[in-house]
């Protein structure tokens, strides 16, 4: 195995990792909306907002690649130090991110629900949905700091 080989494999993790994520978190609020607009259909536009959050994720790991790309150092002569860097900011990117992603898309649904049985729950939930996706955040924020030192 060569350097650009573990920077490369660590992030088709970090992008892999982040869209499942996102995809599954974003399911879920789906799933949780098609139920409750059964019982309210008037709150469309708060279904999905609460349905879209998740995806964000999959962003983070995206641009985390985007980050990663602009240091120059993806390239043949990369050592095995940068490459470990790279490697390493991918899989704490992609983890975080998929199950921040999964976790958020649970607070999510379960605010869908309560909007869909009648109570006014949108902005609560707005609220506690976004602390899942703090971790998501600290993570690509690692991911450019350790793109600085690259």
């Amino acid at each position: 195995m060569t350097p650009i080989l573990l920077a490369y494999i660590g992030i088709g993790i970090m992008i892999a990792l982040s869209g499942i994520g996102s995809a599954y978190g974003v399911s879920i609020g789906g799933n949780a909306s098609i139920g409750a607009m059964k019982k309210n259909s008037d709150a469309f536009g708060n279904y999905i907002v609460l349905s879209a959050l998740p995806g964000t994720q999959g962003l983070y790991g995206f641009m985390g690649y985007f980050i990663l790309s602009g240091t120059g150092v993806l390239i043949d002569t990369i050592t095995w130090v940068q490459a470990s860097a790279v490697f390493g900011a991918g899989l704490a990117l992609g983890l975080v991110a998929l199950l921040s992603a999964i976790r958020q898309g649970q607070v999510c649904a379960n605010g869908i629900a309560g909007i869909g049985s009648g109570h006014d729950l949108f902005g609560s939930t707005l609220i506690l949905a976004v602390f899942p996706e703090l971790y998501a955040i600290l993570a690509f924020a690692a991911t450019f700091i350790i793109s600085g030192t690259l």
